[in-house]
């Protein structure tokens, strides 16, 4: 397999002109290819080296979330225009040889928060080992299991109409409580553009209009979808010239939601891609977001315990027909358990968005509560995490606990 893009995890992000942090449709291709090509695509952990291997949550808490996400790209497909749908078969992903371990954060409620960010507002850090296909972490004894890897983000470049939509639709939500904290939205913000090949002049005029990475849009994006792991075929959108495939933000494992925000397992990885075109797609297929073929390939388990949540919040308020709100519970509801096990609430937390949990909505007619479920892989842990009449009983040893700021 041809490394069509190779990448330096020791050096700055901002020193390879093969990386960019912003979507903008003038972004120089790095390389072309054609329909039918496959290669290697290398790319960086999805800070550019902010986490470092260690006990201390300090660079959890002060990441400069205004760098990422950094992406490998963009690739130019040849023949590709406006209107057709690239097609990119994912044929494997992996670790890089020179950076083997990968971490999972919960970010402060300050630097971007996550979903549960009102029941654990502090950075909390877990650094995993990996082992073959298997994962584990010194921070959370007791957890092994099966990864998933995956890009968590992959997607093409937007057309300047759809880039000036996002900018729009995005600050009118942020302009609606401009003090949130963490924001409804992250806008533009050109002092930490990194355009890739752009030239000076250009990139500081596209800076100040280029899209953050954080959100998926119609173009994919961050999808944070497990499931595009190896033997998985994306379909989409091209909305620019060649298409302008880029991708990063490699996980080794996550559950569906990753809820913690940087709740994978973070890491630098790499890409074995081939692509191809349908020339009209998107007319063809009334498509305007991508859709996917997940792969054939993923952890099989047998035995599960289902968490339940409704529409109904942690202070009684009855609301209609929400899955945000009735899968938030159903993770509350998780973690209550598995501390009955001698977890802190970080560590069950960390679990959920790391291993492959699956969520579902499970039930989005019967008014006024959503039913959303998460299932939890009951062979992951080293004990039996089964009710039984004798109860719970503390498997987990007193002290271990997620890193913490120092």
């Amino acid at each position: 397999m041809e490394t069509l893009i190779k990448v330096d995890v020791k050096e700055s992000p901002t020193k390879q002109d093969v990386l960019h942090n912003r979507w903008h449709p003038d972004i120089p291709m790095v390389a072309w290819v054609k329909p039918g090509d496959q290669f290697r695509v290398e790319c960086v952990d999805w800070t550019g080296g902010q986490i470092r291997d260690d006990d201390s949550a300090t660079d959890i808490k002060t990441v400069d979330l205004s760098k990422v996400h950094y992406l490998s790209g963009p690739i130019g497909v040849e023949g590709a225009e406006p209107g057709d749908l690239l097609v990119c078969d994912i044929l494997d992903v992996g670790v890089l040889a020179s950076s083997q371990w990968g971490f999972t954060g919960i970010f402060a409620k300050e630097n971007g928060g996550g979903f549960l960010t009102e029941h654990y507002p502090e950075a909390r850090k877990a650094c995993w080992s990996f082992s073959g296909i298997y994962a584990n972490s010194r921070h959370i004894p007791g957890v092994e299991f099966a990864g998933i890897m995956h890009p968590g983000l992959i997607g093409c470049l937007p057309s300047r109409e759809l880039l000036m939509r996002w900018n729009e639709r995005e600050k009118a939500l942020f302009d609606s409580n401009p003090e949130r904290v963490p924001p409804l939205a992250t806008l533009p913000y050109a002092e930490t553009a990194h355009l890739g090949r752009m030239k000076p002049d250009a990139a500081r005029a596209a800076a100040a209009e280029a899209a953050r990475t954080v959100p998926p849009r119609e173009h994919g994006g961050n999808c944070d979808i497990k499931n595009l792991s190896r033997g998985s075929t994306a379909y989409f959108p091209v909305y620019v010239k060649g298409g302008g495939l880029s991708m990063g933000d490699i996980h080794f494992s996550q559950g569906d939601g990753e809820i913690t925000f940087c709740g994978a397992i973070e890491m630098a990885g790499y890409l074995d891609i081939r692509v191809n075109l349908i020339k009209q797609g998107m007319s063809k297929y009334g498509i305007k977001n991508p859709i996917f073929e997940p792969s054939p390939l993923e952890p099989r388990y047998s035995s599960y315990l289902i968490f339940e949540g409704i529409s109904v919040d942690e202070a009684e308020k009855q609301h209609y027909l929400d899955v945000h709100v009735a899968y938030r519970q159903a993770c509350l509801n998780a973690i209550e358990y598995l501390k009955k096990f001698g977890y802190t609430g970080a560590q069950a937390y960390a679990i959920l968005g790391t291993a492959p949990v699956e969520g579902r909505i499970s039930g989005i007619v019967d008014i006024p509560n959503a039913c959303a479920t998460l299932a939890l892989p009951t062979e992951i842990f080293s004990f039996d995490i089964r009710p039984s009449a004798s109860g719970p009983t503390r498997a987990v040893p007193i002290g271990p606990d997620l890193a913490v700021v120092r």
